[in-house]
């Protein structure tokens, strides 16, 4: 799977599940809202730097934002 896609969609999914909208999650994690479209979009590639400053925004490791689907399916059971 194409890794600027796989980030997009998992801080797509978190964010949305902390019901966040990209305009509140821009003020939160200091990216501008075009710069999470694009990234959640797979539009973006994020440096390290910025995948961490991401998971810390979102208050999740920044190991899930690198998980496969299937990855967090067998880390939920």
């Amino acid at each position: 799977m194409d890794m600027r896609k796989l980030v997009g969609q998992n801080v797509k999914r978190i964010r949305q599940e902390k019901g966040l909208t990209q305009e509140q999650f821009s003020l939160v994690s200091g990216f501008s809202q075009q710069y999470i479209s694009g990234l959640e979009t797979g539009n973006r590639n994020p440096t390290v730097v910025t995948v961490y400053e991401l998971a810390k925004a979102l208050g999740v490791s920044h190991l899930d934002l690198f998980r496969t689907p299937s990855s967090r399916t067998r880390q939920d059971r």
